[in-house]
């Protein structure tokens, strides 16, 4: 299958890499300024991996869009809207787009898709999500996961999971978009406010910050009209190994130094999206307290140390 996979950071060159490493044509495209692009153009490398010969690195949107069957795009999701605005100018039909970011609208609430779906015909150019737990520095070692691929297209879906599936990576079929999507940016924010306890020495308080917070992204998926069940799946729960306890998670580093009064200089997509989800929330009439005490300490200077204790301190009330 010719695939090409748009922008080359981190995740995107992982993607570009695991595809190739399982037999598809791939194409790693990315702007012509990205510092990114620059380094695998000269040397074929970053600092998570080594691409192979068989990968073509450009900074030709025209020839990679073109060219390809599926089109992966891996992008800050805050810049997906200007983005489509750009390689909508090529002809999309026919073609699929898979959405291998995390995150919700910030200026509009709304999830990616539907961000995709305002300037394509989703019936001439399907959209899917590819979400789940990972990091690329266990992924070019070996180590295997598993993931999901959803999309409202069940022909699409199927195929996608039959041609990226392997024995590094198990693809399961997402039965649920607006969980998938709503659940796999919402465990970003969960990692800032477990970065967070991190940072304020309470680090035995996030097998609470599970339970609660995934109880509450549960709402909100339910709320927007998807299956609360996805909350527990690997959109969500199934990413908290890697977002609330790993090193190399950004959101939770991000979370541990900003306690600290440290700038974390690498993109945090839990940042904006906690504003995201607190305008959803509104919208919807939903109760997300983890969710709003890091949307106050990052947006309205709330305390850190105030905002997390008053968690602590709700009324009392059964659990489920």
């Amino acid at each position: 299958m010719k695939i090409s996979v748009l922008g080359c950071g981190r995740w995107g060159s992982c993607i570009a890499w695991y595809l190739d490493r399982i037999g598809h044509e791939v194409y790693s495209c990315g702007l012509e300024s990205a510092p990114e692009l620059q380094q695998l153009l000269t040397t074929h490398q970053n600092d998570y991996l080594t691409f192979p010969e068989s990968i073509t690195v450009t900074f030709d949107h025209k020839r990679a869009i073109e060219r390809a069957e599926v089109i992966v795009i891996s992008i800050s999701s805050q810049h997906l809207r200007d983005y489509m605005k750009t390689i909508t100018q090529y002809d999309l039909d026919g073609k699929v787009i898979v959405l291998c970011m995390k995150g919700i609208e910030e200026s509009t609430g709304k999830r990616l898709t539907q961000v995709v779906g305002d300037f394509v015909d989703t019936e001439k150019t399907p959209v899917a999500v590819w979400v789940g737990p990972g990091h690329p520095q266990d992924y070019v070692k070996g180590v295997p996961n598993c993931m999901v691929i959803d999309s409202e297209n069940e022909e699409v879906k199927e195929k996608l999971v039959r041609s990226f599936n392997s024995e590094l990576i198990r693809f399961y079929l997402g039965t649920d978009l607006i969980g998938s999507e709503i659940g796999a940016a919402a465990k970003n924010v969960i990692g800032i406010a477990a970065g967070m306890l991190d940072g304020a020495g309470y680090t035995s308080i996030k097998g609470a910050l599970m339970a609660r917070g995934t109880r509450e992204v549960a709402r909100l998926i339910q709320a927007a009209g998807g299956n609360e069940l996805s909350a527990y799946g690997l959109c969500h729960l199934g990413d908290y190994e890697a977002t609330l306890f790993s090193a190399w998670s950004h959101n939770r580093r991000y979370g541990e130094q900003y306690i600290k009064g440290e700038r974390f200089e690498k993109l945090a997509e839990g940042v904006m999206t906690s504003k995201a989800m607190v305008r959803l929330a509104k919208q919807l009439g939903v109760d997300l307290p983890i969710t709003t005490a890091v949307y106050r300490i990052l947006f309205e200077n709330g305390d850190p140390k105030e905002e997390l204790s008053a968690l602590f301190t709700r009324s009392i009330k059964e659990e489920f």
